[in-house]
């Protein structure tokens, strides 16, 4: 209790004396108004009470929540730790320290035994949702398109083709329910593959700190990562979409024949345009007849452009999406410059196994000699197209 609580307390206790001293001397009228003061104190002091005592309590939620956070930060410190010293006695062929092994174990819920020792480990899970953001950064295509985890190596999915062409019949109350046209499926069926590349791991990279280390793996996982899935998308986009599909775009009505046509209604409204940086260029400097620019910016995202105030555009890199060159590669007439127009996340989805792993050896071609160790990482997943008429490819001639 506060200094000024006790005050209060004090002064309840002085006037409840007052009024019983006023009672004795049959000053009834006195001790009344005692009385009444004395009422006022006390609810003015229990007020203050809660108010100190909510306060007392938001303090210790908060020294708690500290103390908590403080935990859970120590606790995955150590599992971090515990992940690098065991990747850093694969690499060195060393043995491993159990305490590492059993916090390593626990992270990963993994057989204690599986992995360790011939050096191989499974990625942490917190790891790979580290792994999973950086893959997700600058020119990544996956939050374009749909990416479905699964937990077995092959599957398959049913889907109707077509189904919103197949009504359900009018049904009179206690009637018989009619039968319907059989709507028609299609099988799509994924087993998933190991994709994976090898890191040379330097003797001074393993006596840095633990925080670097991780750091270092990561970001190198998560760039590979990245590069894998853009390249498994473009080729599945290519092959679906491209070759004998793909449309000339010779002025704007070819984009608008697109949306208005080619897609279906219910895809097109919720379509995107997907292009490089060539063709972003050549959209934006585009004019009506009006002399306003044709792309015009998302009011509810200023750093987007819609194309005809409709269809979020969307950009990547010339380097991961490249305009197809026209002549001599040396000396080229001119580009195609890449348009991709639909849904992209109806069109084409990632099975992904999301799983990560690691495996070491210093034996293989010249790493040896050079000191090095190779770091073997895998994943495992499959990429399938689901609707054949999600998307549109289209492309615009520039001569130069």
């Amino acid at each position: 209790m506060n200094e000024e609580l006790l005050k209060m307390l004090n002064a309840i206790n002085s006037k409840k004396e007052e009024a019983k001293k006023l009672v004795m001397e049959d000053k009834i009228e006195e001790a009344k108004t005692a009385k009444d003061e004395l009422i006022k104190l006390q609810n003015k002091f229990d007020i203050a009470k809660d108010l100190f005592d909510q306060q007392e309590k938001s303090k210790d939620e908060e020294i708690k929540n500290k103390v908590k956070k403080l935990t859970v930060e120590d606790e995955e410190k150590k599992g971090h730790n515990a992940f690098v010293n065991v990747f850093t006695a694969g690499v060195l062929k060393k043995a491993v320290n159990e305490e590492d092994v059993k916090i390593y174990n626990q992270m990963t819920e993994a057989d204690p035994t599986e992995g360790v020792s011939d050096g191989g480990l499974t990625v942490p899970q917190d790891i790979r949702t580290q792994v999973k953001e950086l893959r997700r950064s600058l020119d990544a295509l996956e939050p374009f398109i749909n990416v479905e985890p699964v937990t077995t190596l092959s599957g398959s999915r049913v889907i109707e083709v077509n189904a919103d062409q197949v009504p359900f019949d009018n049904v009179d109350e206690a009637a018989q329910f009619p039968d319907v046209d059989t709507p028609k499926f299609k099988n799509i069926s994924y087993k998933v593959v190991k994709k994976g590349g090898i890191l040379k791991v330097t003797r001074e990279l393993l006596q840095d700190s633990a925080e670097n280390i991780l750091s270092y793996l990561t970001n190198w996982i998560g760039k590979k990562a990245r590069v894998t899935r853009n390249f498994l998308i473009l080729n599945e986009l290519d092959s679906s979409f491209g070759g004998d599909k793909t449309k000339t775009l010779n002025n704007f009505d070819s984009f608008k024949d697109i949306f208005n046509v080619v897609l279906d209604p219910s895809i097109a409204i919720s379509s995107s345009v997907l292009t490089n940086q060539d063709g972003f260029n050549w959209l934006d400097k585009q004019k009506d007849s009006d002399g306003k620019y044709i792309l015009q910016p998302n009011p509810v995202n200023a750093t987007q452009k819609l194309l005809f105030g409709r269809y979020p555009v969307a950009v990547v890199s010339n380097k991961v999406l490249k305009s197809a060159v026209e002549g001599a590669p040396e000396a080229p007439t001119g580009y195609k410059y890449p348009f991709y127009m639909g849904d992209l996340k109806e069109a084409i989805t990632i099975f992904d196994r999301e799983s990560l792993s690691i495996e070491f050896s210093n034996e293989a071609g010249d790493l040896w000699g050079k000191d090095l160790t190779g770091a073997k990482v895998r994943e495992r997943l499959d990429i399938k197209t689901i609707d054949t008429e999600a998307v549109v490819k289209g492309e615009v001639s520039v001569t130069v």
